[in-house]
């Protein structure tokens, strides 16, 4: 069975000029989290060079951004799938 959050569509972007990177375009709320939890701990490990600190943690920002994103639309469903109050 499919897990709910793979059913929503593709996530707006939460401001504008904040659109996921053709990378991430595709990726799902899991997907992109399980690839943020790689950064991380490449991070933390310390043995990148700062170059490859500095393009990990950009990844990172851009993953982050794309969960916020999905997160986001999930919550507007949740929202819209409410009844309004009396």
């Amino acid at each position: 069975m499919t897990s709910p959050s793979r059913k929503l569509p593709s996530p707006k972007p939460v401001e504008e000029g904040a659109a996921p990177s053709d990378e991430f375009a595709q990726l799902t709320y899991e997907q992109a989290r399980d690839a943020l939890i790689d950064v991380v701990r490449r991070l933390e490990s310390g043995a990148e060079t700062l170059e490859e600190s500095l393009a990990l943690w950009e990844r990172g920002e851009a993953l982050a951004r794309h969960c916020e994103q999905w997160l986001a639309g999930a919550q507007a469903r949740l929202d819209a799938a409410r009844p309004a109050p009396e």
